[in-house]
């Protein structure tokens, strides 16, 4: 295959061709290939160049290593702590990119070996074929270090049947690759042996044809069987307690579970869930609930705004201790502020979704003549000195 990047850039991303096929691998293995500015940049630079090129007809997506990506690079947010808006351009550039992932108009095929969490799996889920394996495992565990379930997926996470979508946004809690497809966030289920043989099959197939793929895959794939101790066999207890109004409705009554029979699986999720940011918790199940009503440019605009005001700290720094708790000084000991659910304010939960300027948010386009439009390069903040 023909190699399009510079030695530089395979440092983070290789953009190989195969015939109308195009691989993107991200390619940071040592740190779970997570998200960074350059990233970004490259995955948006290649998928408008290979969309509006006749040329091109399916896109493959996969991680070096051991994951496909672990989402956002935690310690560029930390780093970027005492600077205010450092990390304003890649926010901006990534949920951008989230919106025309979505709304891609040639096929992608994700080939998810590994570890997909936060804003790496925002690149696998929306994708039109997505394929996982016995070694995938997925998660959206931002509440957990003060932040909130980004990337599109107050969007996703809202359409999924009943109140799956509050469980795995304010718990964290992970789902195995026979989970995802059963649940609809991945397409196929391919043992991990068999992948090296379907990547070359793709890259072989020579069409964008989407039924020429799916067959392609197919023939690869089996199918799934859950495991009898799977939460996807729990939807009636998740939709009664995960449908109550508040945070604190919904720690108390899936604490009260843990004492029936048959519940000891909830302990090991109440365990992370009531250790997550008391703020980080509020605003995700707002946010969540807000999606349910909203478009996919409406809820990334949202969370374009809750993730600026976040890292601006406007009510509360507890991103940066959760972040430093984890991922810096590995203590898992954060101190959160406020310290429990009953000391945060609604009304300073308010604050974090509160509209920007118009010229301030997130440009989704609005036509299809000009989806490409809306670049972090024309928006005001490229040109403003933002106080």
């Amino acid at each position: 295959m023909a190699q399009e990047t510079s030695h530089l850039d395979a440092e983070v991303v290789l953009a190989e061709e195969a015939g109308s096929a195009r691989l993107i691998t991200l390619n940071r293995p040592k740190q779970l290939n997570v998200i960074s500015s350059k990233v970004v940049k490259l995955l948006a630079e290649n998928l408008e160049k290979w969309e509006n090129d006749d040329n091109v007809a399916l896109i493959i997506l996969k991680g070096a290593g051991r994951a496909y990506s672990a989402g956002g690079d935690l310690k560029m947010f930390y780093d970027g702590r005492t600077s205010k808006d450092s990390c304003l351009e890649v926010v901006y550039r990534m949920y951008w990119l989230c919106y025309h992932i979505h709304t891609y108009k040639k096929p992608q095929v994700a080939l998810v070996n590994g570890i997909s969490m936060g804003g790496g799996a925002s690149l696998m889920v929306p994708m039109k074929f997505s394929v996982v394996t016995e070694k995938t495992v997925f998660a959206t565990p931002e509440a957990s270090i003060g932040f909130h379930t980004d990337c599109g997926f107050s969007y996703i996470h809202s359409r999924l049947p009943g109140r799956l979508g509050e469980y795995l946004a304010l718990t964290g809690a992970r789902l195995n690759g026979k989970e995802l497809v059963a649940l609809g966030l991945a397409t196929h289920f391919v043992p991990s042996d068999k992948l090296p043989e379907l990547e070359k099959r793709l890259l072989n197939l020579n069409s964008g044809n989407e039924n020429a793929i799916r067959s392609a895959i197919e023939e690869f794939s089996t199918s799934v069987q859950l495991d009898e101790g799977s939460v996807l066999n729990k939807q009636a207890l998740i939709d009664e307690i995960f449908g109550k109004d508040s945070v604190e409705e919904i720690m108390h009554s899936f604490e009260a579970e843990t004492r029936k029979e048959g519940n000891n699986w909830i302990n090991a999720v109440l365990k992370g869930f009531k250790r997550s940011s008391p703020t980080g918790l509020k605003i995700t199940l707002k946010s969540i609930r807000e999606g349910r009503k909203q478009t996919l440019a409406e809820c990334l605009k949202k969370e374009f705004r809750l993730t600026i005001n976040i890292l601006r700290a406007v009510i509360s720094g507890d991103v940066y201790e959760g972040i430093r708790a984890i991922t810096v000084d590995k203590d898992n000991s954060p101190k959160w502020d406020p310290a429990t659910l009953d000391k945060v304010d609604e009304g300073q939960v308010e604050k974090v979704f509160q509209a920007f300027d118009e010229e301030l948010e997130l440009n989704i386009p609005e036509t299809q003549e000009c989806r490409w439009d809306g670049k972090y390069e024309t928006s005001a903040y490229a040109h403003l000195q933002i106080a």
